[in-house]
C-alpha cells in the first residue's frame, strides 16, 4: 500500500506565461490543489532573448526578470480568488522554460501547463515546451486545452 504524503509536502506545479491557456491551467491547477490539501506553485521562466546571438552586453542593464514576475503576480491575482485557502507560492525562475518546469516539478504530485490549442493539424500537436514536459516530466502531467 502506498504511503500517503502529508499535506504539507503535496505540491502541484503550474507553468503560467500570461497566455490565456496557462490561466485556465493555473485555474484548473487552483480547484485540485484546493481539493488535494496541496499547495500551488505557479512558475514563470525567462531568458535575456540577447544572450541567444552572443550580444547580451548590448543591454546589460536590462533586467526580464521583473516583467516576467509582474506577469505572473497579475496572472495570479486576476485569476484566483484571494479566499481560495490554498498556498500558492510565485516563483520567477532564469532558463530554459522546459527544463525549469522539469526542475520544479521534482518531487511534485502534479505538473499543469496549457495548451494554446491552434485550430487545424496544429492543434494536434503539442507546443514544444509542452511536448518536452510531457515526454521528460518526473510527475503526472495534465495538459488544460482552453476554452472551446
Amino acid at each position: 500500500m502506498p504511503v500517503r504524503q502529508e499535506s504539507k509536502d503535496r505540491r502541484i506545479v503550474v507553468g503560467v506565461d500570461g497566455s490565456p491557456s496557462s490561466c485556465e491551467a493555473l485555474r484548473w491547477a487552483a480547484r485540485q490543489a484546493a481539493l488535494t490539501g496541496s499547495v500551488l506553485e505557479t512558475v514563470i521562466a525567462w531568458r535575456d532573448p540577447a544572450s541567444y546571438a552572443g550580444y547580451s552586453w548590448l543591454i546589460a542593464d536590462t533586467s526580464y526578470a521583473d516583467p516576467a514576475a509582474k506577469t505572473l503576480r497579475v496572472a495570479v491575482a486576476n485569476t484566483l480568488k484571494p479566499e481560495g485557502g490554498i498556498t500558492v507560492r510565485q516563483l520567477v525562475v532564469e532558463g530554459n522554460p522546459a527544463r525549469v518546469l522539469l526542475d520544479a516539478a521534482d518531487g511534485a504530485d502534479l505538473l499543469v501547463l496549457g495548451h494554446r490549442g491552434h485550430g487545424g493539424f496544429d492543434g494536434m500537436l503539442l507546443g514544444s515546451v509542452t511536448q518536452h514536459c510531457v515526454s521528460h516530466s518526473p510527475c503526472p502531467v495534465v495538459v488544460i486545452r482552453g476554452h472551446r
